[in-house]
């Protein structure tokens, strides 16, 4: 039996890439100096800030001014939603989102109606996706903010946001995408997409945990303002202050490099294991996908083993990460708030598995995992017989 450790949950974090790594080494043990200091070693700290904002701005289409860095896609959001919506309480309180968002995205709306915002949360079909006529619906005179996830964590099902932007501007209102699962893996271009507001991670596409980035128009005609929620200092055009983790900057600047030189050879390799690997499980009896067979993206696949316990298929593999949802929403024993919107039974939820692949996914861990993973399910069907 393979002993070796094989990594299927790359939608919850990835490893850190080595490249990356080397990058930020520098940065902990040589020009260890604060961003915000004007001597030689804040002033090194800070051009290696600015490099990587920059590497940033390529990789999404934006200018470096407009990227803020976060310590992650939560706060990020956080900083985004109660942001615009303290500052545009003038113009109304009404935020339109989906009911599948990722909980940083739902918690915080939720957070909003105990302080009097009104927030639609619109319904998706069985692929998961919005309907543009129910959003268009959805979007009144005092909305402020629409904000639909780019690609969903659980089933990788890619919303058309484009379209869903050009609504929200129609009708005066800002959109926000929290791009989290899609920023390093697939192209990703702010001005292109009229974006207004988005919401990133390092953490997911090979860069470290504990930084991320927010973006935030800064050109008309939708210039996004916010009412800051950390004070002190004044850093980040006075968005998000606080000393700058200056290692971990670096190493999301490095990732981005990456993902901007490695993106297609990086998807043209993992889709092929994800389709073999998902072939092999939806050919066997009382399996089907989770999520649009084809709007979605390549690294992911979320399927239903209809009667088996996906806990107890995760519970058996020893060497085998695989995940049964959102890392965020792992502590609460509830079906996935997802699969159900999408029109599962608690039932067929529970028996869901996510199954996400990665840069350093090979062959041998597709074929094991096929093999390992069967044998569990099979041997669970048994029990029940």
């Amino acid at each position: 039996m393979n002993t070796e450790f094989i990594y299927l949950d790359n939608n919850a974090t990835t490893p850190l890439d080595q490249r990356v790594l080397e990058a930020m080494i520098p940065y902990f043990t040589q020009a260890y100096g604060n961003a915000a200091s004007n001597h030689k070693g804040g002033v090194e700290a800070n051009h290696a800030v600015k490099t990587a904002r920059e590497k940033i701005a390529r990789l999404i289409g934006s200018d470096s001014s407009e990227v803020i860095f976060t310590s992650g896609a939560t706060e990020a959001i956080n900083i985004a939603i109660k942001g615009m919506m303290e500052y545009n309480q003038d113009k109304g309180k009404h935020i339109v989102t989906v009911s599948t968002e990722h909980p940083a995205v739902l918690d915080t709306c939720k957070y909003l109606e105990s302080k009097g915002i009104e927030v639609t949360y619109l319904p998706v079909d069985q692929y998961g996706l919005v309907d543009l006529s129910e959003v268009e619906k959805a979007i009144r005179k005092d909305t402020v903010l629409v904000s639909v996830m780019l690609v969903n964590n659980e089933t990788g099902v890619i919303q058309p946001i484009q379209e869903i932007a050009a609504l929200a501007h129609q009708k005066g209102a800002f959109f926000m995408t929290d791009a989290t699962q899609a920023i390093g893996k697939m192209p990703v271009n702010v001005r292109e997409m009229d974006i207004d507001i988005m919401a990133f991670s390092a953490h997911k596409f090979y860069g470290p945990k504990g930084v991320g980035g927010l973006y935030l128009r800064g050109k008309r005609p939708f210039r996004v303002k916010l009412n800051s929620l950390i004070h002190g200092g004044g850093h980040e055009r006075g968005v998000r202050s606080g000393t700058l983790n200056v290692p971990g900057i670096v190493g999301l600047g490095a990732a981005a490099e990456i993902a901007l030189q490695e993106m297609e050879l990086d998807r043209n390799r993992i889709v092929k294991l994800r389709d073999q690997l998902e072939r092999e499980f939806l050919d066997t009896p009382d399996t089907f996908l989770n999520g649009h067979p084809s709007q979605r993206l390549y690294n992911v696949t979320n399927i239903c083993f209809k009667g088996v316990d996906a806990d107890a298929i995760i519970a058996g593999l020893e060497n085998i990460a695989v995940s049964n949802g959102s890392a965020c929403s792992s502590t609460k024993v509830e079906p996935s708030h997802v699969l159900t919107a999408m029109g599962l039974s608690e039932q067929d939820a529970y028996s869901s598995l996510r199954i996400s692949l990665g840069r350093f996914t090979t062959h041998t861990d597709k074929n094991h995992s096929i093999k390992e993973i069967g044998e569990i399910i099979n041997n669970l069907r048994a029990m029940k017989v």
